[in-house]
């Protein structure tokens, strides 16, 4: 009684529970359901791998019973049932299951409706080409060997795994309170993110979603935006929604019907199938009349025909939204790293990948070497008996035993055991002239490999040109076109999205009330006509700038007090041709006493492009465009002006512009841009025209001579005269006369520089608007007054004109108003 009570131990029953559980738990978490970064295989899938290849089941010889392998696996490295190793195969030769083919299969191996394989006794496998790539070079000591569960044999701890396969074929498991969820990519894509990291270490994970645009799934389909794709690129976790890739089609008979050709990733069709069959017979769905699956060899195809009163689109939301044609796929990158789990951002797992090829590569390196300097140091040997022939031969003739002649060979000619052995071991026909050339030729290429293969091992700069290389092979020879597409999601889609990228008209009156129209509000005219009402407007105001814009582009404006503000286009509400608009105090935060004096549409702001300031009393300025790509919402100073000056227009320029100033009393001067040095944000300002007495600038505009220069006055009248009559002068001076002053056609208030194929926009002070073709204005000189453009009573008068071309796109920024 005493003795069996000795061997009786008294435990904690919760600690033993805990430690008993928490052993259970990384058993299963790194021997059965996460796979490794490295080769992105769990212990089973490289196991099934390495088995094939040792029983040599290559893609180049013929197909092998799974039973076969299925056996191999389990009496040799895998101690867990036949079923669980079979299935895991048959998912490695399925076509919709894995992105990239590990396992050759031949047979039936299951299919997309779920049904199962056939038995293992029945279907055949090898492996496939790309699995090859996996075990390249695993015989020359890349990687660690540990022993199998019993002892007995070994097996490799992780695979040389010559791509990406983590992310390339994607992962899932369950472990014991932690799951990976990893979806599969485009080979080409993950492999460019490997280069992109060995070009460039530090670079940012939104660099590499740029390359690696977002998961591909074997089965196709549609991601619905990229918000989740960043997110579980940046943290390693994140949700994406798969939408079935689908299309309305007309029918002959006015019906219509929805083809379905690709579904999401793990969808299994025919359930599919009967759950919109089961919608549509408890009536949550409506509309569907027939319902059939023409699925062949060639593709997946499921029919869904409609009656002719309803509407396709709202069907195939309902069927997005019940079904499984929209599912989400919870993204959770958590793999092992050198033993311990990890969830793992983007960068972090490609360049975990990129460590363990650089491994690869200088253990194969080391490898090539050791073999190359033994054969080496045996050719040495043959080397020298061969220069001391007749005496190894008179030694070897000499000796009574084999083991007195090797040591004769040793003492004598300083040889190791290796050589000596080696030239005991050579046959006489190497002592043939032609087999010595052999021997030399061999040893110097030898040498030649040997001192390449040292600087490899010297320089990681090489080892990294080795990856890269092998890599772009393996790219080459696999890399396919992307499945699945990657569109915008409805319910991640911001303001901007929404709003169609369209040219519109922006108006501003005098006392600050701003609204956009559509371009199309305005239709062209013939000269002299009375045109259309464009802007409702008090009694005391009139419309004081107007331009032509895209939507989605910038406007910034310039008030009088040098300071510039900016909105987008689709911000300016949008408003009826007769309302008077929205006051733009409430769209921008100007101050007490500052008004909008110029107005400029802007696509983007690039470092080789400049603005160009001209100021009422003849003050011109450069400066560079990106100086003002940060604008807060109250705004910033654009240009220093004088007391009383005020900013009268904006040029967007490369630098190597020709500029003309019109004023008020007729004058005018061209002079190259060149002629201003770039100044910062704040600076005053140099003179661009010398004004007389009561004279202001009223226009600025870029000139080149196969132009013409238009002038409108404040009476309506106007005139085109060509550009190659306004000489080119310095910066500064009185200029010319450009159009002849009288009390007939007022005083100038517009200059532009057109061409025939422009259009020209005048605004009245009362807001009457005409759009007229300048191919119908006069071309005469510059000292002549002009033609009537607009007729307008004797109490209103011309407030703004804007030029249109013809062919107006997002591009053109250049149409603001004077």
């Amino acid at each position: 009684m005493l003795e069996s009570n000795a061997r009786i131990k008294e435990v904690n029953i919760s600690q033993e529970m805990k430690s008993s559980f928490i052993d259970y738990a990384m058993s299963v978490i790194v021997s059965r359901a996460l796979p490794d970064v490295k080769d992105g295989l769990k212990p089973v899938h490289r196991r099934i791998l390495y088995a094939m290849n040792e029983l040599g089941m290559t893609p180049d010889k013929p197909h092998k019973k799974s039973a076969r392998i299925v056996g191999e696996v389990i009496g040799k490295y895998h101690p867990h049932g036949d079923s669980a190793v079979y299935e895991t195969m048959v998912r490695m030769a399925q076509d919709f299951s894995y992105r990239y083919l590990l396992v050759d299969g031949h047979g039936n191996f299951g299919s997309i409706d779920g049904d199962s394989a056939a038995a293992m006794r029945y279907t055949e496998a090898r492996m496939s080409k790309i699995s090859t790539e996996l075990l390249r070079d695993i015989n020359k000591e890349t990687i660690d060997f540990g022993d199998n569960y019993d002892g007995s044999e070994k097996e490799p701890l992780v695979l040389p795994a010559r791509f990406p396969n983590l992310l390339v074929n994607g992962s899932a498991g369950i472990a014991v309170g932690m799951a990976t969820n990893i979806p599969p990519h485009q080979l080409g894509e993950v492999i460019d993110g490997v280069i992109k990291i060995i070009e460039n270490p530090d670079v940012e994970i939104e660099e590499l979603i740029e390359i690696i645009k977002g998961p591909d799934f074997p089965t196709g389909g549609l991601i619905l935006g990229r918000e989740g794709i960043r997110k579980a690129y940046q943290t390693g976790k994140g949700s994406i929604t798969i939408r079935a890739k689908a299309f309305i089609e007309e029918m002959n008979n006015g019906k219509s019907r929805i083809i379905v050709e690709e579904i999401p990733y793990q969808v299994n069709k025919a359930r599919l199938i009967e759950k919109i069959a089961e919608l549509v017979r408890d009536k949550k769905i409506d509309g569907i009349t027939d319902l059939r699956d023409e699925s062949d060899r060639n593709g997946l195809r499921i029919v869904i025909e409609l009656r002719r009163d309803v509407n396709a689109n709202v069907v195939l939301n309902n069927l997005y939204k019940l079904t499984q044609l929209q599912t989400t796929f919870g993204i959770n990158v958590l793999a092992l790293v050198n033993g311990e789990p990890k969830v793992l951002n983007l960068k972090e797992t490609l360049t975990h990948y990129l460590n363990h090829q650089r491994v690869v590569i200088r253990r194969r390196t080391e490898f090539d070497l050791k073999k190359a300097e033994a054969r080496a140091h045996i050719l040495e040997g043959l080397r020298v008996a061969l220069d001391h022939l007749d005496a190894v031969i008179s030694l070897i003739r000499s000796s009574q035993t084999t083991d007195e002649a090797k040591r004769g060979l040793i003492e004598k000619f300083e040889l190791s055991e290796i050589q000596a052995q080696a030239i005991l071991d050579m046959r006489l026909q190497r002592l043939t002239g032609l087999e010595r050339e052999k021997i030399e030729n061999e040893y110097q290429e030898l040498m030649a490999k040997i001192a390449e293969l040292r600087a490899i091992l010297a320089d990681e700069q090489k080892i990294l040109t080795i990856i890269r290389e092998e890599l772009i092979e393996i790219k080459d020879k696999y890399n396919d076109e992307r499945r699945t597409k990657i569109t915008i999601d409805h319910d991640e889609l911001e303001a901007e999205d929404l709003i169609p990228e369209e040219e519109v008209v922006v108006m501003l009156t005098h006392q600050g009330y701003i609204k956009r129209l559509p371009i199309s509000t305005y239709r062209s005219q013939k000269r002299g006509g009375k045109g259309v009402t464009g802007m409702g407007t008090k009694e005391d105001d009139f419309v004081q700038h107007l331009f032509i814009t895209n939507s989605h582009h910038y406007i910034m404006f310039f008030t009088n007090k040098g300071k510039v503000y900016r909105l987008k286009a689709y911000e300016v509400p949008e408003l009826s041709r007769t309302a008077k608009g929205t006051p733009i105090i409430n769209l921008i935060q100007i101050e007490q006493g500052e008004k909008i004096n110029a107005v400029f549409p802007i696509k983007e702001y690039t470092s080789n492009h400049h603005l160009f300031f001209a100021t009422a009393s003849g003050v011109v300025k450069k400066s560079q465009l990106t100086d003002y790509e940060n604008i807060r919402k109250g705004g910033l100073i654009a240009i220093n002006l004088k007391e009383g000056d005020e900013v009268i227009g904006v040029k967007l320029t490369d630098g190597n512009q020709e500029i003309i100033l019109g004023t008020k009393l007729g004058q005018s001067i061209r002079f190259s841009e060149q002629d201003v040095r770039t100044m910062g944000r704040s600076a005053t300002g140099v003179k661009g025209i010398d004004l007389s007495k009561d004279d202001l600038v009223i226009g600025m505009d870029i000139i080149r001579d196969d132009l013409d220069v238009l002038i409108v006055t404040e009476k309506g009248y106007g005139k085109r005269t060509p550009a190659s009559e306004y000489r080119s002068q310095s910066r500064g001076g009185k200029g010319i006369k450009t159009l002849n002053v009288t009390k007939k056609n007022g005083n100038i208030v517009g200059l532009k520089v057109v061409s025939q194929e422009d259009d020209l926009m005048i605004v009245t002070t009362s807001a009457m608007v005409i759009r007229l073709n300048i191919d119908n204005i006069s071309l005469i000189g510059r000292y002549t007054q002009g033609v009537r453009l607009i007729n307008i009573s004797e109490d209103d008068s011309v407030a703004t004109v804007a030029r249109i071309h013809s062919n107006d796109t997002a591009d053109n920024e250049n149409e603001e108003d004077e």
